[in-house]
Formats: structure tokens, sequence, C-alpha cells
């Protein structure tokens, strides 16, 4: 076992982009794929198995948004269910899905933006840019770097489209000026929308800042209508100057909201089976100051296909074997790593040293794997290549609660460290920081949100090591401390009761009452998301978050799983290795 964990630890570090060389990748695959028999959607993990595929049979691809306006107009004729999606696809759950439960895709339409997607407009004297929904926002970054301008506010991943991003919540870290939240730094949205018949069955609106509907629409999870341009407001560029200093957890809990005051785009990487913090001193600097730097994110970058793979399949080995031991070999190993090379930060070529300093173009997003044709390499999740294949959870604090809850999960923690170590050997526990919103399905106040990424097996009826850890976290997060999910990552289980952690909810659904009376733009994936419920328990439904257990069934009994209360939080219901 010690020559698998080392193999474990060098393919990792590998994995990781050990060189300091620029590796490309082939591109994702087209998330709508069609045969002779229909077409299917799915997104980038690969993560909407056989068993709940999303089929459909009706998939427009306008190229103008008179033919997304006709499109709708066709789906509102025929009473269809529509949804959208773009160039990309990575959101987890299946709000992008038309389909009913039946899977009958004849009832149905998609409409992708994928070739939509050429116009980007500046308005240099109003600070604005107006695009069309399916510009990737890595276009949209470099076409506003060139004129001399910054986007504020994107989230770390650039494989998101304009409408996408604003859809979602999707969002960097910062409390400062207008936040951390993309939708914030919008002010206009054109959104297609069903009409009556003397209308032409479609119509499009043009939703500016002071307009009744723009919280609604703003952030909308495609449940209002198709956005079809969307205009950010911009400032005159800037660089960015960032350091990442390593040093003891102990204090995080006490530290993490005078960080968010001092630091423009601060977050906090925690690793708790390390005990370390990292603290991410990231500040904006004049543009004048000295620096070309590019942050290009370890976990973004392209990985060799055989490489992903091989970590995947010792990864399963650690599993099979239980072997948290090995696990917290690579995490050890991937966190000095990650250290000594900055975590992708490259002061020009490769990481010589803090601060790096480069235009804010550069510093504040990346997704490097996107792009090149080479058929060796990949992003590392890519389901093509059966590599990395992990889950999301994603949940996001009112800033008062979070210190309490950080010392919960040391006190979880602290029962056995190495428990934890299945998150440090990703990217450990994120702390990012969102300003109060009023969007309606914004954050209401200062939050704090937390990302941590695990394993997940390929069978959803495997139960995972340390499973009843990351439960019990999750529970925790969502019901003890009453977190908020993001709408576009997390398992079922964490929108169990959302609507009522929106005050202005109800005036998000009377906006989508106004605008889409036939329930055109909801689909049973999407309601299960955004209702909040829970459906039928059935045996197993615990192992992939489709429901809490209450008892030994919804677990794995016949692997030794059993449904225990948490060690800390004692109202969780997880399934426990118990054999």
């Amino acid at each position: 076992m010690a020559t698998l964990v080392f193999l474990l630890q060098c393919l990792a570090l590998v994995l990781l982009g050990s060189t300091g060389q620029t590796v490309f990748a082939m591109p994702p695959q087209a998330p709508v794929q069609c045969n002779a028999t229909g077409c299917t959607l799915y997104n980038a993990y690969g993560a909407w198995g056989d068993r709940q595929e999303c089929r459909v049979q009706n998939v427009k691809y306008p190229t103008s948004e008179e033919e997304i306006r006709a499109a709708v107009a066709e789906a509102n004729q025929k009473k269809l269910k529509v949804k959208v999606v773009s160039g990309f696809s990575h959101t987890i759950p299946k709000l992008a899905c038309p389909s009913t439960y039946t899977q009958d895709p004849t009832n149905s339409m998609l409409i992708s933006t994928e070739k939509y997607n050429t116009s980007i407009e500046i308005d240099e004297d109003n600070l604005q840019v107006t695009a069309d929904a399916g510009v990737g926002l890595r276009a949209l970054i470099d076409r506003v770097e060139a004129a001399n301008l910054s986007l504020v506010a994107s989230p770390y991943w650039e494989g998101v489209s304009v409408g996408g991003v604003i859809s979602t919540g999707a969002h960097g870290s910062s409390w400062w000026g207008k936040g951390g939240a993309v939708h914030d730094h919008v002010v206009g949205i054109n959104l297609v929308v069903p009409a009556p018949p003397n209308e032409g069955y479609a119509k499009i609106l043009k939703i500016g800042a002071s307009d009744p509907l723009f919280n609604a629409a703003k952030l909308s999870l495609g449940l209002l209508g198709v956005i079809s341009k969307v205009t950010f407001s911009l400032e005159r560029a800037f660089k960015r100057s960032i350091t990442n200093n390593f040093t003891d957890d102990g204090n995080i809990q006490n530290e993490f909201m005078e960080h968010a005051k001092k630091h423009e785009f601060g977050d906090i990487t925690w690793y708790p089976s390390r005990h370390i913090a990292v603290y991410r001193n990231d500040d904006r600097v004049p543009l004048n100051s000295s620096g070309n730097g590019v942050n290009d994110f370890l976990g973004f970058q392209s990985n060799v296909v055989l490489v992903s793979k091989s970590v995947r399949a010792v990864e399963k080995a650690l599993e099979n074997a239980k072997n948290a031991g090995g696990k917290c070999a690579v995490a050890a190993s991937v966190v000095a790593f990650k250290k000594m090379v900055g975590n992708g930060l490259k002061n020009n070529l490769i990481f010589t040293g803090y601060p790096v300093v480069g235009h804010q173009g550069k510093m504040q997003t990346s997704g490097s794997c996107l792009y090149s044709s080479s058929t060796l390499t990949s992003c590392a999740w890519d389901p093509r290549i059966k590599g990395l294949f992990f889950y999301e959870t994603t949940a996001i604090f009112p800033a008062s609660k979070f210190g309490d809850f950080i010392r919960d999960v040391k006190r979880l923690r602290d029962i056995k460290s190495e428990n934890f170590c299945g998150i440090d050997s990703y990217n450990g526990i994120l702390i990012r920081f969102i300003k109060s919103s009023e969007a309606y399905l914004g954050q209401s106040e200062d939050s704090v949100v937390i990302d941590f990424n695990y394993y997940r097996a390929d069978d959803p009826l495997t139960p995972r090591l340390n499973q009843d850890v990351w439960e019990e976290v999750e529970q925790m997060a969502f019901f003890k401390y009453g977190a908020r999910p993001h709408w576009a990552k997390n398992r079922n289980l964490a929108f169990l009761g959302v609507q009522e952690k929106y005050p202005n909810f109800d005036k998000f659904m009377a906006a989508k009452k106004e605008l889409d009376p036939q329930n055109l733009f909801s689909s049973d994936w999407s309601d299960e998301i955004v209702l909040g419920k829970q459906g039928e328990k059935g045996d197993g439904c615990a192992l992939e978050g489709q429901c809490i257990c209450s008892e030994d069934r919804h677990c794995s009994p016949s692997k030794g799983y059993l449904c225990k209360q948490g060690l800390v939080y004692t109202d969780a219901r997880v399934c426990r290795y118990s054999p």
C-alpha cells in the first residue's frame, strides 16, 4: 500500500500541473449531443447519469435576438416546456432540462445560445458593455480590457456564458463596492418572454435598473424567459496584487470578517486536516504598477488524460480499501505543492514569488483547460476520459453565523482529523464573500460562501469513505445555520425548505406569474430545486443526497452503512460505516 500511496502522490502532483509550462487541452464537448433517435442534454461533469438523462427532441440554435423571439413564440403556440442552455453546461442541478420525469421529449424545447455569441458593444462614455447572452466570459473580459476598462466581478471559473453567469448567482469574492456577485453589476437585460397571440406569441422586454421587474430578472434561474442581452457596468482599467499567506487555522473563526473588510477581493482557503488557512491578500493597485501576472489556477489547468484516469483509479483503490491514511498523504503533498508554485499564479510564465501583480482581466478568472485542440489533455473532470468525478457543496451563510459554523466544523475535525483529508486533497474549503443584494433570489445580507469538493462514486448506490462526515457538515450548514444553497451547485437535499430562506421569494414568484403565466419555463427538474421539496424516499436515496436518511435502507446496510445521528450536530442523520 505504501507504493500505492507514493504513486498517488506523484500522479496528483502531475495532475495539478507540476510543470511550469502551458499544456493545451481538447475543448469540452458540446452539452447537446444528437443522434438518429433524438438529442440529450449533458452537464460538463457527466453528472446526469443514465437513470436521469435529459432527453430533448426540439433544439433551436438561434443566431439573433429575433430568432430567439421566434423560438419562444413557437414554444408558446405549441405549449411546449422550454429551457435555455449555452455552449457550456456547468450547472449541477438539472435547471436546464425541459423534460418531465417520464422523459417524454416531445412536449419540450431546448434553446441553445451556443451560436448567439458575437455581439459585444462597449459604451466607453457610460462605462458599460452589452453582450449577447451566449458570449463567453473570457471573450467579454478580453474585449473590455482591450478598451482599457475592467469588469469588476466574475466567478473564478471562466467557462460560462454571459446569460448563464447572471442566471444562477455566480460570484467572485468581495464585500466592497457593488460586491462579488456578477448579477449586482448588471444594469440592463433584454428578456424574451411569452406574449398573447395578438403580440406574436413572444416579445422582447428591455429591462433597466429602474424597472419593477429588474430585481427578479437579474437572477432568474431561467424561469422568467430567455435572456438575450446583458448590460454590465464597468470601471476604468486597473491591476490586482495577490499574496497567499499560509498560516495556522487556529483563529480563522475570528479573523474571516476582518480579512474581508481589509482586502477588496480577498478569500480564504481552509485545509482542516492540515490545520492550515491560506489568506489571499488580494487588492487593486494602480494601472502603472509593475507586473504582468496571470492567474492560471492549478485545478483549471490542462491535464494529461492518462494521468487523470490513473489518479481516478488510485483514488478508487483508496476508497475501496477505506484507506484514510493514504488520502492524508495525498492531501499533505497537494497542499505543499500548491504553496510551492503559488497555486497557479504566475509572475510571467512561472511563479517566482509574491506579490503577483497583473491586469484585472488576467487575474480575476481562469480556465486554461478549455482551450486548444490536443486530444492528449483535457479538463480533469471531462466525462469522456473517466477522470475525476466529485460532488461540490456550496453553502451561503449570513456573516453573523459563520464563526459558529467554523467552530462546529473544528469540533467535528478534532474528533478525527484524518476524516477531512478527502477534501484537502481537492481544494479544501474555499471561503468567499458576497455583499447584500437587491436581487430577489440573491443574498439579503452580507454573506460568507463556502465551497468544497469531494469524491463521488461512479455508481450512485456506492457509499463513500467518510460519507457521514460530509453529510454532517452539509446538514449542519443548511439546517442548523440556515445557509442558502448556491443555485447552480449542491445535492438536492440542500434545497429543502429553500423558499423560506429568501424574504423576497414571493416577489420573484409574482414576477414569474406575470411574465410566464403558463409556466413554460418551469420543468419537473427546476421545480424540484426552486420549490425545495423532498421526493419519495427509497433504498439508497441518501447516498446521492436525494434524501436525508431516516431508516438504514436509505443508506447501504448491505455494505455496512447505517443511518446514524451526527457526532457534533446530533440532529443530523447520516450514513455511517458501522460494521
